[in-house]
């Protein structure tokens, strides 16, 4: 992740700079878009700007669902299976056997 925060932000700076010097300034301040972007939050104070740019920076995003957005929904599916699994089912008092509806 760290790798595709730094390549991200090193393609943007270099395509990006010429149009916007004071947002693209170097490659670490570079990084910030390349955070914002790649987590999905995006908070749009800085953006490119050219057909390049703008380009890229969808293809970047994409990389960012697919790298940081879709394992945290299966690493959180995952966890609610284990803790489902992990629940004790619930005992009647009367019988000891599995909670039932009272009968009418």
């Amino acid at each position: 992740m760290v790798v595709l925060i730094v390549m991200s932000a090193s393609v943007m700076h270099f395509v990006e700079n010429k149009a916007q010097p004071e947002k693209f300034a170097d490659i670490p301040s570079s990084m910030w878009w390349a955070v914002s972007t790649l987590t999905t939050v995006g908070y749009g104070d800085v953006y490119p700007i050219t057909p390049m740019g703008r380009f890229l920076a969808a293809v970047i995003q994409f990389s960012g669902i697919r790298f940081f957005a879709l394992p945290t929904a299966v690493l959180g599916a995952g966890l609610m299976d284990k803790l489902r699994s992990r629940r004790r089912p619930l005992v009647c008092p009367h019988c000891g056997g599995e909670v039932h509806s009272p009968s009418t």
